[in-house]
């Protein structure tokens, strides 16, 4: 791993919000679709999903930006550079990463047509793939220790 410097305050300030939003979260995997139709269930998942995606892309975006000639110019691009930098697995930044981004765009463009199903299925199945995105920033913080 080639030598850079990023604020590393601002990075794990970043994953301990990831993480809360996860929490809040994980309160919708207890309940049943029907209940998590009802209410303001929905707009509350949306906003805390939201959260956390635009939180990983603003790590991305910040390590990336300290690498010299890496200028990404969407989400998408982040998603495939921190692969291809060895930030993130190359495989993890290609089947995960980059349907992040893709739902990230989706909840912030195109927010009308966001289903409860939809996102109910994601916070019920991906939540994982977001922790294990913080998990591989952490590793990378600790290998610029070394």
């Amino acid at each position: 791993m080639r030598e850079i410097s990023v604020n590393q305050e601002l990075i794990f300030a970043r994953l301990e919000e990831i993480l809360r939003d996860i929490e809040e979260l994980r309160c919708f995997q207890k309940i049943s679709l029907e209940e998590f139709k009802r209410g303001k269930n929905f707009a509350i998942a949306e906003h805390y999903l939201r959260r956390a995606l635009e939180a990983i892309f603003d790590i991305g975006s910040h390590i990336l930006s300290r690498i010299p000639g890496v200028r990404p110019s969407s989400y998408k691009e982040i998603a495939l550079l921190l692969g291809e930098n060895e930030i993130v697995k190359e495989e993890f930044a290609r089947d995960k990463l980059l349907k992040m981004a893709g739902y990230r765009n989706r909840l912030v463009h195109f927010y009308l047509e966001v289903k409860k199903d939809e996102l109910y299925s994601i916070i019920k199945n991906n939540l994982s793939d977001i922790e294990e995105f913080c998990k591989f920033i952490k590793s990378f913080l600790t290998s610029l220790k070394g």
